[in-house]
């Protein structure tokens, strides 16, 4: 009997179409022949759905439509089994149970660890990281102080809250200078290029602060790494042990890489009906033109980095090289990258449908090496507890 991956896609995100590429592309690519696929979709009001109809990518260009035609449901832990339970209706009804959890979700409120300690909860196997690694992973700046703690590269930054800077401009600029021009301002828990800007001048630093506001209450400032080449690696494993990918160099004909490179792509600006690939739209050289001396150590930092930041699954970790000063940064991971960073793995001879499978067994090893350690006690102190006689006030 094959096992049943429930995919969880979708969120409560700015990222969330993007979630939805990345899962359907990735649904297609998983071994029909071992699993059977649950579609479990998260709206952008954070409904959650299941049903056939999800999984064709053509339904999302009518959301309400794909809504009606598809199940509403929550997910719930009955009789130690991971069931999808429709609350529709007088009585709850079971329409589906899965064996493992999938998520394939991107950015605030399900990327950053909410979805990862929902099932935790629910203690089920699941693929990718942990609440602590989602978390770290997610906010730039919390992932910035450990990285430096542990002597890992990072780019000079500051960071502020949106209400520190409604209430005092000029300090906030004053402290942004300080850092010299030119800076990237960024929303420090979002992803996918959303609200990022290349800033010059004081100019605008103001519209880039504005618009990244608008995204997140924290924003981060970076200094721009000048004579930039961007490279990406992608790392799978666990504490105990990493894989890497090759190393591929991104390329844009922006000052950075946007939404539209990653995602969009220039057939889908002619016009092009077809959907996009996620990250594969991005221009890229795979692998890049680095030497053996360069290409060992980021494979050695992507792999500190990866155990730094708690990390499980499969995670892109982006790097920002100074050419001229033949230093190297790292710049973010990418918890659940978009696509899965699957181009990276076909490059060294692992096809996605091996990725996937990899992916599920090392969650159900993760998730068996986990049910050994004690997390509970069978004792219950709390039988001969007396009221609150003798208790110190």
């Amino acid at each position: 009997m094959n096992l049943k991956i429930g995919v969880i896609f979708g969120g409560k995100s700015v990222e969330h179409e993007v979630s939805v590429i990345s899962a359907l592309g990735a649904i297609r690519h998983i071994n029909r022949e071992k699993y059977t696929i649950v579609p479990i979709y998260i709206s952008k009001e954070g409904i959650w759905y299941t049903g056939a109809w999800l999984l064709d990518i053509e339904n999302y260009k009518d959301i309400d439509y794909l809504k009606k035609r598809s199940k509403e449901i929550v997910l719930a832990n009955v009789n130690n089994e991971t069931c999808l339970v429709s609350t529709k209706g007088l009585f709850n009804r079971i329409v589906d149970k899965i064996d493992i959890a999938f998520p394939i979700v991107h950015g605030e409120h399900v990327e950053d660890g909410v979805i990862s300690g929902v099932l935790e909860n629910l203690d089920i196997p699941y693929v990718g990281s942990g609440v602590l690694g989602a978390a770290l992973g997610q906010d730039k700046v919390v992932l910035k102080q450990v990285l430096s703690s542990l002597d890992i590269p990072v780019v000079d930054y500051m960071y502020f809250y949106d209400t520190e800077y409604l209430m005092d401009e000029d300090k906030i600029i004053d402290r942004v200078e300080e850092l010299e021009y030119p800076v990237v301002v960024k929303p420090a828990c979002l992803g996918s290029s959303v609200g990022i800007s290349y800033v010059r001048n004081k100019n605008e630093l103001k519209k880039a602060i504005e618009d990244a506001i608008n995204y997140d209450k924290k924003i981060i400032v970076e200094k721009a790494v000048e004579n930039l080449m961007e490279v990406n690696i992608s790392v799978v494993g666990n504490y105990e042990l990493q894989e890497t990918s090759v190393i591929e160099e991104v390329t844009s004909g922006h000052d950075l890489l946007t939404y539209d490179d990653k995602y969009v792509g220039s057939k889908a600006k002619k016009g092009m009906k077809s959907p996009s690939k996620g990250m594969v739209n991005a221009k890229r050289k795979i692998p890049a033109d680095l030497d053996k001396e360069m290409i060992k150590h980021i494979e050695e930092l992507g792999k500190n980095t990866f155990k730094a930041l708690n990390l499980s699954g499969v995670c892109r970790i982006d790097f920002l090289i100074d050419k001229k000063k033949n230093e190297v940064y790292v710049n973010e991971p990418n918890t659940i990258p978009g696509s899965l960073s699957y181009y990276l793995w076909t490059e060294k001879g692992k096809s996605y449908d091996k990725l996937l499978d990899d992916l599920i067994s090392l969650a159900i090893k993760e998730y068996k090496n986990k049910s050994k350690k004690t997390t509970y006690f069978d004792t219950n102190i709390l039988s001969s507890f007396n009221g609150t006689k003798g208790v110190k006030k």
